[in-house]
């Protein structure tokens, strides 16, 4: 019924991609302001990318409209095939996972960028990281949820729920591995804080990585690496 493989499943922005600071460089070109990280963290949904009360009038100004969105969606993908970086300890992290033939590994994503797949996989070669060697790299609309796509990938290398692993920092990732028989590897440093996650949205502390570093830690631990 089950092979003897694991499976674990990446989030991209905020997860194993600094999204924060490519957004950052991407609003400054276009005259506009997301305030910094920590009141970022602390908005809800596309509150986030229309700023706090100091940023919200301009924001709003400079977005509506699908050519001004458009424009600023262009430079935003420009940021991330040239600059946008990985955090601290996940090239090691995803270079360690994609070397274990046991491991089924890859990324699942919502990201915005045009051409989302693409300019995801020159992001990752920049960082050394063999993309043709990704047992997946999905990109989802950003309507669609994470749960449904979680159970076909876990079923489609027919992973016991037990060996399934998932790793995101929003509560929409941690409800999709909850709800597919998947451990949840949480962390707070990405778009939403420690103090939202447990506090406001119900994520218990336990599975929340507060750093990159803590992230690869308790990962390789958890698959007997470390």
């Amino acid at each position: 019924m089950y092979s003897n493989d694991r499976l674990i499943i990446l989030d991209a922005d905020g997860t194993t991609i600094d999204a924060f600071s490519a957004m950052q460089k991407a609003f400054l070109a276009h005259d506009m302001s997301i305030g910094d990280l920590e009141r970022f963290q602390k908005r809800r949904h596309m509150f986030k990318y229309l700023g706090g009360l100091k940023e919200f009038p301009k924001n709003l100004k400079n977005q509506i409209g699908k050519k001004k969105r458009a424009r600023l969606i262009d430079t935003l993908t420009e940021i991330y095939r040239e600059e946008a970086r990985l955090y601290p300890n996940i090239p090691a992290l995803m270079q360690s996972l994609i070397a274990d033939p046991q491991l089924k590994v890859g990324v699942v994503t919502r990201n915005i960028t045009n051409a989302a797949v693409e300019t995801l996989g020159i992001l990752f070669r920049r960082h050394n990281i063999d993309v043709q060697a990704l047992d997946f790299l999905l990109h989802l609309p950003l309507s669609d949820t994470k749960l449904p796509h979680f159970r076909k990938l876990r079923e489609q290398f027919q992973v016991n729920p037990a060996r399934a692993y998932a790793c995101g920092d929003e509560k929409a990732d941690f409800v999709a591995a909850v709800q597919s028989g998947m451990h949840p590897f949480m962390v707070s440093y990405g778009f939403e804080d420690y103090d939202r996650l447990t506090q406001k949205l119900g994520v218990p502390g336990e599975v929340i990585s507060r750093t990159p570093a803590e992230l690869r830690i308790r990962l390789l631990h958890a698959l007997g690496k470390a």
